[in-house]
C-alpha cells in the first residue's frame, strides 16, 4: 500500500490512500478500515457544504467504537452563515407550511371526514419519525466516518460502504437515486407551488377585469420574478423571505379557517369514510403536504447548534406537531364546509366578491411564491456540486445560467399540467413514498447491520419491512390513481 500514500498538501503529518481499489482475499474488517482509512483528519477543517458535497471522500471509519464515541461531528463544523434554531424552526415551518396545506380539505374528500382526520395523525407521525430515523443514521455515520456532515444522499452512500459486504459496490447508485428522488421531488413542488400562485391570482384578475385569460398566461407571468429571486444563492440571506411568507400565509389561513367555520353543516352531512379507491389520492396528497424531508438535512447541516434538531422537544418534533395539527385541522374544517365541492385550493372556494377573500388569495399567492426559492434551494445545490468541476473559468456566470434554466423549466412544466390535483397526488406518490418513508427505513437497516444490530427480536428490521411496504403500496396505488386522472382530465380538454 506504500505505493499509493502521499502526503496531504499543507498537512506534512497526514496521508490518505485511494478509496476503492480491488482486493482479493482480505477480511471484511481490513476492507472496511481501508475504505474508512487515513483521510479522516482532514475533514475536520473543511465548511460542513464541502464535506456534505457530491464528491464526499468516504474515508475516516474509526477502529472501535471508543473512538466513534470520542469524536464530535458538530464541534467540527465550520460553516460560513450558520442558522439558529429559531431560523431553522423557520425554514423548517415554510418547508412544509406550503401549498399543501391549502389543498388538505381535497384529500378529506378522497378519504372521508373521520377517516381522513385519524390518517393525517398518523401518517404525520410517521413521517416525522421517518426524519428522525435519517437525521439519527446520519449523526451515528458521521461519528464512525469522523466527518462533520452528511447530506442525504452522503448518508445512504456512507451506509451502504460500511454495510454488508454485497452492498458496497451500489453504494453510488444509492446516492445518485437518492440525489434524482430530490432534484424530481422538490423541482416538482417548484412545478406546483407555481400553479398555485397563478390559479389564486386568475381567480381575483378575472373577477375584476372580466376576462377569463387560461391560467397558463398567468403561469408564464411568474417566470421573471421567480428567476429574479433564485439567483439568490446563501440560505441564510433567504430567512427574511421565509418570515414574511410565514406570516403572510399564517394570515391568510388564519383568514380562510374564518370563511370556512362560519355556519359549518353537521358532522352527518359529510362522509365519515370515503370509498376505497379513492384513498391513494388521499394518501399522495398527505404524503406530499406533510413531508419536508428534502430539505431536513440541509436545514440541520447549516445548524449552528444541530444537537437541538431532535430530541424533547427539539426544533424537528416542535415544527413537525405544528404542521401536522394545523394541516389535519384545515382538511377537516375545509372538507367540512365545502363537501366534495372543495377544490385543488381550499382558497378557490371562497367568495370571489368579498374583498378579505380576496386578499387572502393574493397573501397566499405571495406566501406560495415566497416559499419557491426555499424547495428550489436543495435541487439546486446537488446539481450544481455535481457539474461545477466542468466550469474552471466564469463558475459564477455558469452557476446563474443553471438557475435561470432551471427555473425555467418549472414554469414549461407547470404550463404543460396545470391541473393540480392528480399532480399533487403523483408528487407526493413517486417522490416523496420513496424518500420519506422507504429510503430512510433502508439506511437504517444497512447502518444498524452489524453495530448496534436490530434489537430484541429483530424489531428494527420488521418495523423497517413495514415502512418500507407501506411506501410500496403508496407508491404503486398513488401513481395508478393521478396517471388516471391526468388522463380523464386530457379527454376533457
Amino acid at each position: 500500500m506504500d505505493n499509493f500514500k502521499k502526503k496531504t498538501p499543507g498537512r506534512p503529518n497526514l496521508e490518505y490512500t485511494p478509496i476503492r481499489p480491488h482486493w482479493t482475499g482480505s477480511s471484511k474488517s481490513e476492507v472496511s478500515n481501508y475504505i474508512f482509512g487515513s483521510m479522516k483528519s482532514s475533514m475536520t477543517d473543511v465548511p460542513a457544504q464541502t464535506a456534505a458535497g457530491s464528491t464526499l471522500p468516504l474515508v475516516g471509519m474509526p477502529r472501535d467504537d471508543e473512538e466513534s464515541a470520542l469524536y464530535n461531528p458538530f464541534e467540527h463544523r465550520k460553516l460560513t452563515h450558520p442558522t439558529s434554531n429559531t431560523e431553522t424552526l423557520v425554514h423548517l415551518l415554510k418547508g412544509s407550511l406550503g401549498s399543501g396545506i391549502l389543498a388538505m380539505p381535497l384529500a378529506f374528500v378522497n378519504a372521508g371526514l373521520w377517516f381522513g382526520l385519524g390518517a393525517t395523525l398518523a401518517i404525520g407521525a410517521i413521517c416525522t419519525y421517518c426524519i428522525h430515523i435519517l437525521v439519527k443514521c446520519s449523526h451515528l455515520l458521521c461519528r464512525r466516518a469522523q466527518i462533520p456532515s452528511l447530506g442525504f444522499a452522503d448518508v445512504a452512500e456512507t451506509a451502504f460502504l460500511a454495510g454488508p459486504e454485497g452492498l458496497k459496490k451500489y453504494s453510488r447508485l444509492a446516492r445518485f437515486i437518492i440525489n434524482l428522488f430530490l432534484v424530481l421531488d422538490l423541482m416538482g413542488c417548484c412545478c406546483i407551488y407555481i400553479v398555485f400562485v397563478a390559479t389564486n391570482v386568475k381567480q381575483v384578475v378575472d373577477y375584476y377585469t372580466h376576462s377569463h385569460y387560461d391560467v397558463r398566461y398567468y403561469i408564464v407571468l411568474t417566470l421573471v420574478p421567480l428567476i429574479l429571486i433564485n439567483l439568490i444563492r446563501k440560505l441564510k440571506y433567504l430567512t427574511p423571505f421565509s418570515m414574511i411568507a410565514n406570516v403572510l400565509i399564517g394570515a391568510g389561513v388564519g383568514i380562510t379557517l374564518y370563511y370556512i367555520v362560519m355556519d359549518l353543516p353537521a358532522f352527518s352531512e359529510r362522509k365519515g369514510i370515503a370509498d376505497l379507491h379513492h384513498m391513494p389520492m388521499f394518501f399522495g396528497t398527505v404524503i406530499f403536504a406533510l413531508e419536508g424531508i428534502g430539505v431536513v438535512m440541509s436545514l440541520e447541516n447549516n445548524m449552528k447548534t444541530p444537537q437541538h434538531f431532535i430530541g424533547c422537544p427539539g426544533v424537528l418534533n416542535t415544527g413537525m406537531s405544528v404542521v401536522v395539527v394545523l394541516y389535519a385541522a384545515v382538511g377537516f374544517l375545509g372538507y367540512l364546509k365545502y363537501g366534495d365541492d372543495t377544490k385543488g385550493s381550499v382558497t378557490l372556494n371562497l367568495p370571489v366578491e368579498d374583498i378579505l377573500a380576496q386578499a387572502v388569495k393574493i397573501m397566499i399567492a405571495i406566501a406560495i411564491f415566497l416559499t419557491y426559492s426555499l424547495q428550489f434551494y436543495v435541487p439546486m445545490e446537488i446539481i450544481w456540486k455535481n457539474v461545477k468541476h466542468n466550469f474552471n473559468e466564469h463558475k459564477n456566470v455558469a452557476e446563474y445560467g443553471i438557475r435561470i434554466g432551471l427555473v425555467s423549466i418549472t414554469v414549461i412544466i407547470a404550463a404543460a399540467l396545470p391541473n393540480i390535483g392528480p399532480f399533487v397526488t403523483l408528487i407526493g406518490a413517486v417522490c416523496l413514498s420513496t424518500l420519506g418513508m422507504m429510503f430512510p427505513a433502508v439506511i437504517e437497516l444497512v447502518t444498524y447491520y452489524e453495530k448496534p444490530g436490530y434489537g430484541r427480536f429483530n424489531w428494527i428490521l420488521w418495523k423497517n419491512i413495514g415502512l418500507i411496504l407501506f411506501g410500496v403500496v403508496g407508491f404503486i396505488t398513488g401513481t395508478y390513481v393521478s396517471i388516471e386522472e391526468f388522463s380523464q382530465h386530457l379527454e376533457e380538454v
